[in-house]
C-alpha cells in the first residue's frame, strides 16, 4: 500500500489498514524510526487489551541450570 505525503506533511491511513487495525478518529499513533523506515503503532488503553492474548501458551522450556 503507498500513500502520498500533502503539503501540510499530512498521510491518509488507507482503508484497508483502518479497518483491520479497527483504528477510529482521534485515537493516539506512536511513530518510531526503525533504520531506514517509519513504524506506526497504534497506542491502545491497556484496561481495553484485556483478553487480547487469551488462549496464547505462556509455557516456556528453561535451560537445565535456570530455575
Amino acid at each position: 500500500m503507498k500513500a502520498t505525503i500533502s503539503p501540510k506533511y499530512q498521510v491518509v491511513i488507507p482503508r484497508e489498514l483502518r479497518e483491520s487495525l479497527h483504528l477510529k478518529p482521534g485515537e493516539k499513533i506512536e511513530f518510531l524510526q526503525y533504520e531506514n523506515r517509519i513504524e506506526m503503532i497504534p497506542v491502545r488503553n491497556i484496561k481495553k487489551m484485556r483478553g487480547y492474548l487469551k488462549g496464547i501458551d505462556t509455557t516456556v522450556e528453561r535451560d537445565k541450570d535456570r530455575v
